[in-house]
């Protein structure tokens, strides 16, 4: 497997520098002893991962390479607040893609940066994948920046229950979707359309009747300003921002590039395609997460 790693130095030209790495063996090429000189001239990190980071997982992205989105059109927040077609479509579908989020297991991504956590190097983890397989590799400070998938929130009276519940619940009462044969999506959606959608029994709470909601940020929502706030705290704190298989296109992430930006923190990426935060790298490594940070890891323990 060919990488590419492309380095800006601090007045923007940019080198690049090829090497290869091979499956199992130890990391070596000039690029990859950039990457990890890298890592120990800014030992302590903030790491930053999406979506591209659980594709190994049997997570499906969003966007492909270059950033364009391949996807069903997102649920909108407002769209499932004022809309009972749309809590239908919503539960509908997930009913059927949760399953594929609740059986994924922490890949070599996943783990390798669990290690590097272990080792020192990361300090806190911000992701913004709402499938928690970040804390399933054993990884301890995690900021969930979008939420979680396992966890259902009362809109009404703020009672918070398990996703596993309400799927057992969506199953005693939508027993008609159980033969349709379905194609996984992102965060724990698939591909559900038609008048079956018309049928779908809609959970409600089971304390006080209120309105259902999965916990986490839809597209027209915004993070909660105190989870912003303690990112900025504990990226200020760091020495590098490490951005993880993510293309950064929505906004509630790449602001932290932004941040990082302005107040002179040097920001390493790690991912196969585009990213909107491009220009402002110290380094990029154009390759897959899993085996790139396995390497990393492996190279730093070894290094001592």
């Amino acid at each position: 497997m060919r990488a590419l790693f492309v380095s800006a130095d601090p007045l923007g030209q940019v080198q690049f520098v090829q090497a290869q790495l091979q499956s199992g063996a130890a990391v070596g090429g000039v690029g990859v002893e950039e990457l990890q000189a890298f890592v120990e001239e800014h030992p302590r990190l903030l790491a930053l991962s999406g979506a591209g980071i659980s594709q190994h997982s049997g997570i499906p992205t969003y966007r492909d390479a270059v950033g364009v989105w391949k996807s069903n059109k997102p649920i909108q927040h407002g769209e499932f607040i004022r809309h009972h077609a749309t809590r239908q479509r919503y539960w509908a579908r997930s009913y059927k893609g949760w399953p594929n989020v609740a059986n994924a297991r922490p890949n070599a991504a996943h783990i390798a940066l669990s290690e590097l956590e272990d080792l020192g190097y990361v300090q806190t983890l911000v992701t913004q994948n709402i499938d928690r397989l970040h804390q399933k590799a054993g990884h301890r400070k995690v900021i969930d920046l979008h939420g979680r998938l396992d966890q259902v929130i009362c809109m009404d009276c703020g009672e918070t229950v398990t996703r596993a519940d309400v799927q057992d619940w969506l199953a005693q009462n939508n027993a008609h979707l159980d033969e349709i044969k379905v194609t996984a999506a992102p965060d724990g959606d698939a591909q559900i359309e038609g008048e079956v959608l018309n049928d779908m029994q809609v959970p409600s709470c089971f304390r006080c009747s209120g309105l259902l909601k999965p916990n986490v940020v839809f597209y027209g929502s915004s993070v909660n300003k105190e989870i912003v706030n303690a990112v900025y705290d504990q990226l200020s704190q760091v020495d590098a921002l490490l951005v993880v298989g993510t293309s950064l296109m929505v906004f509630s992430s790449f602001r932290f590039c932004k941040f990082a930006q302005a107040n002179d923190i040097p920001i390493l990426c790690i991912n196969e395609g585009l990213t909107r935060a491009d220009d402002m790298l110290r380094l990029k490594v154009l390759a897959d997460c899993g085996s790139t940070l396995q390497h990393l890891a492996q190279a730093l323990l070894v290094r001592g």
